[in-house]
């Protein structure tokens, strides 16, 4: 490549690498459910737009939306019924489960909710369910997610988007085969505080109640999340790290239910509906319980055994999408690259509208030296959730080793032109210099 094709002065370059903050409007606001001013720095607007950028990319992480119409429309239709009674009925929310077996549920600013699969199968009734909603729509009415921006200034989720929380490591790309280059489970959640969780909870409390649910549904989840805040499960660590649980806020939903909201409680609780609706979950609740496993031994570096628990869980569904992403990812950490392709090839057979297993065969492909097939996953990724990007490194990287040069060039310039800091950053940078695009 000879030098004087689009060559970069060193000033140039690092005009590239100015990211633009996202728009943020300064001044104070009406707070929707105390009526009070405060102090608000994020508009309705950019709450909405943050969402639209980052929850894709937590679905994703989460396996993406559960694959049966049926139960997404059921929690749908509960969590819209729930938020034409709150104090901002016109956001535009969303309500869905996701694949991931970890217990949790969570909400973005502009209204999009998700709870997982795990926690559907510790749920009891319709009325839990219910009150699980109307505490993550209280989050996004009290607006907490904006009011930590505000307070803290969280710009690594509005300026950087997903590049603040993708690391890379190691000039042979390898080290990073746990994450491939994804944003961990729960990185993009906001971590709420014991007043957000409190005020979340009343409002939860009134939004169920005010649906027609007994507000023993709420002192049913609360009780929930007390057993499992004391027993200390893996399952539930994100949960209680996003949403902090003590005994008071049980205590307090039992005093609710026998005051403020005493008249509920003659209330249907719609135990055999919820049943009947997430059968299809409860058939599956020993896939869960060995996926669940298996991401706990993941978590203390017990490949072998992590390995032997998502088998057995393909062994009881061979269709399962999650099941296929995570076994390809410990074989990735096994370096076991050919296993790896073929169970991620697999996944994405089963999910073709979903992301995480273009990323894991991507990445596979580029171990075993496969950079053509690499390249199609990377750009399959890239339409089903542009934005991301890693990948727009690994695009580079797969044209590299298919030595050509000028458009991974322009892929690793592109790349910097969102992250500047990191391995795959100085990779991209030396490429560039190497080639002839970057001049000292």
């Amino acid at each position: 490549m000879g030098k004087k094709n689009s060559l970069m002065t060193r000033r140039q370059f690092l005009q590239l690498s100015t990211i633009a903050g996202a728009t943020m409007v300064t001044g104070c606001a009406v707070n929707p459910v105390t009526g009070e001013n405060q102090l608000m720095m994020v508009s309705r607007e950019t709450e909405i737009s943050m969402d639209q950028q980052q929850s894709p990319y937590q679905f994703s992480t989460d396996y993406g939306t559960l694959q049966n119409n049926h139960i997404n429309v059921y929690i749908a239709g509960i969590g819209n019924k729930l938020a034409s009674k709150t104090h901002r009925p016109d956001m535009p929310y969303s309500f869905r489960c996701v694949n991931a077996t970890y217990v949790n549920a969570y909400a973005f600013p502009g209204g999009s909710i998700a709870v997982t699969r795990g926690i559907l199968l510790k749920v009891s009734n319709e009325a839990e369910l219910a009150a699980l909603l109307g505490h993550e729509l209280g989050h996004v009415n009290a607006r907490h997610s904006a009011e930590q921006m505000s307070k803290a200034s969280i710009s690594s989720l509005l300026i950087g988007g997903v590049s603040a929380v993708i690391g890379a490591k190691s000039s042979q790309l390898g080290d990073l085969a746990q994450r491939i280059g994804m944003v961990g489970q729960g990185a993009l959640l906001a971590r709420y505080s014991r007043d957000n969780e409190r005020e979340a909870d009343a409002l939860g409390n009134q939004y169920m109640v005010a649906g027609g649910y007994s507000t023993d549904g709420f002192v049913g989840l609360m009780a929930l999340l007390n057993r499992m805040n004391e027993g200390h499960s893996d399952a539930s660590q994100i949960l209680f790290s996003t949403h902090p649980m003590s005994s008071e806020r049980y205590e307090t939903a039992i005093a609710m239910a026998g005051g403020k909201y005493a008249h509920s409680r003659t209330s249907p609780l719609y135990r055999e509906r919820y049943m009947d609706t997430i059968a299809p979950l409860r058939a599956q609740e020993k896939l869960v319980t060995a996926l669940q496993e298996g991401d706990a031994l993941m978590g203390r570096k017990k490949y072998d055994q992590a390995k032997s628990s998502y088998q057995r869980a393909i062994k009881l569904d061979g269709r399962d999408y999650t099941a296929r992403v995570v076994l390809a990812r410990c074989l990735l950490v096994q370096e076991n690259y050919k296993d790896a392709y073929t169970h991620a090839r697999r996944a994405h057979d089963i999910y073709p509208t979903e992301g995480q297993a273009c990323q894991v065969a991507g990445f596979a492909a580029l171990q075993l030296k496969k950079y053509n097939n690499a390249l199609q996953y990377f750009n399959t990724y890239d339409r089903l959730l542009p934005g991301n990007p890693t990948i727009v490194f690994f695009k580079g990287y797969s044209l590299d080793g298919m030595h050509q040069v000028k458009p991974a060039a322009q892929q690793y310039t592109a790349y910097l032109g969102k992250v500047q800091q990191g391995d795959y950053a100085a990779h991209a940078y030396k490429r560039l210099k190497s080639w002839g695009y970057i001049k000292n």
